[in-house]
């Protein structure tokens, strides 16, 4: 099995190769460029690199949110135009799923956290635990946007080791060694932001469960809407008040 891995979601373009349970190839950046300048380029070097023959892929896995507006625009767009030409399915992932599956086997609560504004995050909670025989991760609460005053309320009432990943930390690192109430650690540089590599891990597991759809139906998900609709919402509000 084959499958071309994107992450796009945030500052981070990440592109991997996933074949047959191995990571063959990831290519990763985090950079100030943007995703239209980087994301074929770096498809094109790995296909170079690794002699794949698109057309050999199983499944295109593409990360879809939450996170940047226009690098899940670009992903997406990315992902469903590989998946039209190559007449190839298209796997959804969730960005904080992958964040957290990336730090598979942590013996405590795994909490991605991106930074999503206005004292905001886009978040989940995580374990890895034995199911059915094997290690899984499980999913203690789904990914969500939240304030961060009410995720560390909850963090604090459960009472566990926590491992933060992700660019939130930069934004709420204060608050959360200010205000939580329980043991926690921020996760090394190599795994505290967004990897296709992760992507396309979880994306060869819900291939396998029949979680795959058409390019045609993929849409991104934003989780909540962007700061003009936001504020196009806030303006109609106050006009049909006066």
């Amino acid at each position: 099995m084959k499958i071309l891995a994107l992450d796009s979601s945030s500052l981070v373009a990440s592109v991997a190769l996933v074949t047959d349970a191995v990571l063959t190839a990831e290519y990763t950046i985090n950079f100030k460029k943007t995703h239209s300048q980087t994301l074929l380029p770096m498809i094109d070097e790995i296909t170079r690199m690794t002699e794949l023959e698109l057309d050999t892929l199983d499944a295109i896995a593409v990360a879809a949110g939450p996170g940047s507006f226009t690098g899940l625009r670009i992903g997406s767009a990315t992902a469903k135009g590989l998946g039209l030409a190559l007449k190839k399915p298209l796997i959804s992932v969730s960005t904080i799923d992958a964040m957290a599956y990336g730090l598979f086997g942590f013996g405590d609560l795994v909490v991605p956290i991106m930074d999503a504004k206005r004292d905001q995050v886009y978040t989940g909670i995580f374990c890895f635990e034995i199911q059915g025989g094997t290690y899984q991760m499980r999913t203690l609460r789904s990914a969500c946007a939240v304030g961060i005053e009410e995720l560390l309320e909850e963090l604090s009432q459960r009472g566990q080791r926590v491992m933060f990943t992700g660019d939130g930390i930069l934004a709420y690192q204060r608050q959360i060694e200010e205000r939580l109430q329980t043991e926690f650690v921020f996760a090394p540089p190599h795994l505290n932001r967004q990897r296709a590599g992760a992507v396309g891990a979880l994306a060869e597991l819900y291939f396998a469960e029949g979680r795959i759809e058409s390019a045609a139906e993929h849409k991104p998900d934003y989780m909540r809407l962007s700061q003009a609709e936001r504020e196009r919402k806030e303006r109609q509000e106050k006009e049909e008040r006066l």
